[in-house]
């Protein structure tokens, strides 16, 4: 077996719909086939793209590599023939950037400018991931990473698009003296009697998400401090014993918190970038999605608690 660019363009739809079933609908064809096809790569791979979860189908650590790989050269032959004009589009002009609450902007950014030295920025903060759509779909912005969650994906109109970028577990941060400290994987019931601080809602579908997985564990938290603001200040609160949080799976521990999985992994969030398709030009969508994958690596390898989930859950045959 060869790989054909047909064989490419499955691998990318699969990695944005995080689904071989959507896959299949998407590419007009049916869901063994889209199956068969991915088992006969893998196999020439000689090792493991995708793995299934209760978050859909998501990619392996190499599985990455290669849909980045591969976007690569998709969009190079997307653009045959128009690269003269279209490469030129969102380099010679203010790019407008927005992000919600994630660590991957700094990493992006800085890659990003590495790459296409020409480009400049404008970045704004924006929490809510639906005023992020409200604002591309109205030309206050052109691209910018917001997040959704597993069921719950963000919904625009044709005018724009929008790629996973990585979906993860959130984790939770708690005291160091917290009874559950020393697990490595903490039951969402052992902290029904917890304060907890929650960000507000992002117009994405948090905190429902979060509300689904205490009722599903069988308990309603007693307390609730809704909190938006410097994560610091917060691993403050949390050290000082005031209350517990679910953090992002690459939070960085302050002194006096542990971040530790939850288990059975009742939450996940996805990451992804949105554009809108008449405003940036390939070039950049493509330097910014590498960029923000290879931000997310370099996060990854400053956190030793996830690394050790992921090499307890996404183990891969030895190429």
């Amino acid at each position: 077996m060869e790989l054909e660019l047909r064989h490419l363009r499955m691998l990318c739809t699969i990695a944005d719909t995080m689904s071989l079933g959507r896959t299949a609908t998407v590419l007009g064809c049916s869901q063994p086939a889209v199956s068969s096809q991915l088992k006969r790569i893998e196999r020439l791979m000689g090792e493991d793209l995708f793995v299934r979860g209760s978050a859909g189908v998501t990619p392996t650590r190499f599985g990455v590599e290669v849909v980045v790989q591969a976007r690569e050269v998709v969009a190079l032959a997307n653009g045959i023939g128009r690269r003269s004009t279209a490469g030129r589009r969102g380099t010679d002009r203010v790019l407008r950037v927005a992000a919600t609450n994630t660590p991957i902007l700094p990493g992006l950014l800085q890659r990003a400018r590495a790459v296409l030295p020409a480009l400049t920025t404008q970045v704004s903060s924006v929490y809510s991931s639906a005023e992020i759509i409200r604002l591309l779909e109205d030309d206050k912005l052109d691209i910018a990473v917001a997040v959704d969650y597993p069921g719950r994906e963000l919904g625009h109109s044709d005018a724009l698009v929008r790629r996973g970028i990585v979906t993860e577990p959130s984790f939770v941060a708690l005291p160091a003296a917290h009874p559950a400290s020393g697990r490595l994987d903490v039951p969402l019931l052992e902290l029904a009697g917890d304060a907890w601080f929650l960000t507000p809602d992002d117009g994405a579908g948090w905190p429902g998400v979060c509300y689904d997985a205490f009722r599903a564990a069988g308990f309603t938290p007693a307390t609730v401090h809704e909190y938006l603001g410097d994560r610091d200040q917060l691993q403050r609160m949390i050290a000082d014993g005031l209350g517990i949080s679910v953090v992002q799976a690459t939070c960085r521990p302050n002194p006096g918190v542990v971040v530790r999985a939850l288990a059975g992994t009742p939450l996940w969030c996805r990451y992804v970038l949105v554009w809108h398709r008449e405003r940036v030009s390939d070039e950049v969508t493509e330097t910014l999605f590498g960029a923000a994958l290879a931000a997310y690596e370099e996060l990854i390898g400053r956190a030793p608690h996830f690394r050790t989930w992921a090499a307890r859950h996404y183990r891969t045959p030895q190429r």
